[in-house]
C-alpha cells in the first residue's frame, strides 16, 4: 500500500479548514477536485477518513489518526529541507517570522530590513496576529519562529526572553489630563478605557495592570489592534494603556499625549518562541542570531533608547 503525499496534504487541508470548499479556496482548486482527491485517498487506504453525514464534515477516528501522522510527515520534510539549507549556506531560501500584533508591527519590520541587508538572497515574510493566533501557527507548523509579547507557557514550545517593554497611558492632546505632572490610578476610574481584544497579550496586561491599580469599574470599549486603539484615543473616545513603542511617532507628532502616572505598569518580556521538536533552518538561525544582538528597542517614546537592564 502506497500513501500519496499530495492527496494526504489535500486531506489535511480539509481537516484544518473544516470543509471541502474552504480547503479548495486555500489550495486554489475546485471543490469537486478536492473531494475527488480525498475519496481516492480513502479508497487507497480502504477506510473512511471524513464523516460527511452531518451539517459540517469532521474526520473519523481513522482520519484524526492519519492527520496526526501527516503533520509529523510534513514536519520531517521541513526539517530535511532545513538540514540541506544549513549545508548550502544562506545564499537562497525563505523565512517566515511570526509576531504578536505589537511586536510584529513595531519591531519586526526594522529587524527584517536589517536581516535582508545581511542576507539579500533570503526571501523574508512576517505573520502578524495576536498571541493566540501566533501560537496556533507555531504549533501547527505554519511558522518556525516567532517573537511575542509575554512568556507563553505551552509545553511544546521553547521560549527565550530577548527584550522588555512597558505599557504607557495615552490620551487625546486636548484631554484634561494632558500635561498634568503626575496622575494617580484613582484618576482613571471615571474615564472610558479603550482596550485590546481578548486573546492578545496586551489585553491580559491591561486587565492585570488595572486590577493592580484598583481600577475595576471604569467603562470599557474593546477594539482590535494597537492602531485602532490609537485612533480611538486620538478621536477622544477614551484613554488607553498601550505599548510604549506603539506611540513613538504619535507622541512626537502631537496626535497623542503621554500621561505621567505615579506608578508605572510592570515591564513585560518580549520572547523568542519556537517548537521544541522542530529543527530550525539556516535562515531561521541567522534571524535568531540577529534578534539576540538587540539589547534595546529602536527608540523610546520620550526620544532616547532605554537599555533593557535599566527598566
Amino acid at each position: 500500500m502506497e500513501l500519496d503525499l499530495h492527496r494526504l496534504w489535500i486531506f489535511m487541508q480539509v481537516v484544518e479548514h473544516r470543509g471541502f470548499s474552504a480547503a479548495a479556496q486555500k489550495l486554489y482548486m475546485s471543490q469537486p477536485s478536492v473531494s475527488n482527491q480525498v475519496r481516492r485517498l480513502e479508497e487507497s487506504l480502504k477506510t473512511t477518513l471524513i464523516d460527511r453525514s452531518g451539517a459540517r464534515i469532521r474526520p473519523t477516528a481513522e482520519g484524526q489518526l492519519l492527520d496526526e501522522y501527516g503533520k509529523r510527515v510534513f514536519l520531517l520534510a521541513e526539517e530535511a529541507v532545513a538540514a540541506v539549507q544549513q549545508l548550502s549556506g544562506l545564499r537562497t531560501g525563505r523565512i517566515v517570522v511570526g509576531g504578536s500584533t505589537t511586536v510584529g508591527t513595531y519591531l519586526l519590520p526594522d529587524l527584517l530590513a536589517t536581516y535582508r541587508s545581511r542576507h539579500p538572497g533570503i526571501e523574508g515574510h512576517i505573520f502578524v496576529g495576536n498571541n493566540k493566533a501566533v501560537i496556533e501557527q507555531l504549533l501547527s507548523g505554519g511558522i518556525g519562529i516567532a517573537v511575542v509579547a509575554g512568556a507563553p507557557v505551552e509545553q511544546r514550545l521553547l521560549s527565550e526572553i530577548v527584550l522588555e517593554e512597558r505599557l504607557v497611558v495615552v490620551a487625546a492632546p486636548d484631554h484634561p489630563f494632558a500635561g498634568v505632572a503626575s496622575l494617580t490610578a484613582d484618576a482613571l476610574a471615571d474615564e472610558r478605557l479603550i482596550l485590546r481584544e481578548v486573546g492578545s497579550q496586551t489585553r491580559e496586561l491591561q486587565d492585570r495592570t488595572l486590577a493592580e491599580w484598583g481600577v475595576t469599574g471604569a467603562a470599557q470599549t474593546e477594539v482590535w489592534g494597537p492602531e485602532t486603539v490609537k485612533r480611538c484615543v486620538a478621536a477622544g473616545l477614551g484613554i488607553s494603556l498601550i505599548s510604549e513603542h506603539a506611540v513613538v511617532d504619535d507622541v512626537r507628532a502631537g496626535t497623542l499625549s503621554l500621561l505621567t502616572m505615579d506608578k508605572a505598569p510592570q515591564a513585560r518580556p518580549i520572547t523568542l518562541v519556537r517548537r521544541r521538536d522542530r529543527l530550525l533552518s539556516a535562515a531561521e538561525l541567522a534571524f535568531v542570531r540577529l534578534l539576540r544582538e538587540q539589547h534595546t528597542w529602536p527608540v523610546h517614546p520620550l526620544g532616547t533608547p532605554v537599555p533593557t537592564g535599566e527598566r
